[in-house]
């Protein structure tokens, strides 16, 4: 794919997602109604699930982009891994965020050491020192070897997060999983399916648009150790 093709892409991606992130808020505030029991604050669900599932989306995404460096050893990979663990950080605080507010109102706290809870902060926590590894460290390959070794072993909490509820119950709501309270309303179905196709949208963006920028940081930084070799031979 020539460069031209893949910032077409990227901008075709682009308004998609602005488009979508539209039609989202005005399905959730203006068209599905609003919960008899939770009132205004059910509406975070719309956010925190597809949240949710897009930090799951950026860490799977750092886990094969560490693969790959792993198998490979080249920047692209290195560049998606750095991308996606940041995206799992950014979505991941928006979960950390939105979910105490629901439990505010449900469980008359901010929070409990429920297991997904727990689970959910330990995972964030591997990709901020993901992030802050990679922001704090040089940029050698032992230094990219060893964040590609923590993104894999990140990716290892996330199937503990999905199933802690089944596994270990916790106050955690179950809505649309078996056995949960469900959502009635059409237009309730409606207003989480476009946030998950929203939130996809977003993290694939998110992903593209950082993974540029540090293969772009990588290159520059192999031409400025080209030039400064060159520069001593030279001498």
């Amino acid at each position: 794919m020539t460069a031209t093709a893949r910032d077409r892409g990227f901008l075709a991606l682009l308004c998609a997602t602005a488009v979508l992130c539209v039609v989202t808020l005005q399905v959730v505030f203006l068209k599905a109604p609003t919960e008899a029991s939770m009132g205004i604050v059910q509406k975070i669900f719309y956010f925190h699930v597809p949240a949710a599932y897009g930090m799951y989306l950026g860490a799977t995404l750092c886990c094969v982009g560490s693969v790959g460096y792993l198998a490979r050893g080249t920047l692209k990979w290195d560049a998606l891994a750095r991308g996606g663990a940041e995206v799992a950080v950014a979505m991941g605080l928006m979960v950390l965020v939105s979910g105490p507010l629901w439990a505010a109102k449900a469980w008359g706290r901010y929070w409990t050491w429920d297991p997904r809870l727990t689970t959910s902060l330990l995972s964030v926590l591997v990709y901020v020192a993901y992030v802050v590894l990679r922001a704090f460290t040089g940029g050698g390959e032992a230094e990219r070897k060893f964040a590609a070794a923590l993104g894999v072993l990140g990716s290892a909490n996330l199937p503990i997060i999905h199933y802690s509820v089944q596994k270990w119950g916790g106050q955690h709501p179950k809505v649309i999983s078996s056995g949960g309270g469900g959502l009635k309303h059409p237009d309730m179905k409606l207003a989480l399916t476009l946030g998950f196709l929203t939130f996809t949208l977003l993290a694939l963006l998110l992903v593209w648009q950082r993974a540029r920028v540090h293969l772009a940081s990588g290159r520059l930084a192999a031409l400025e150790e080209e030039a400064v070799e060159l520069g001593v031979s030279g001498d």
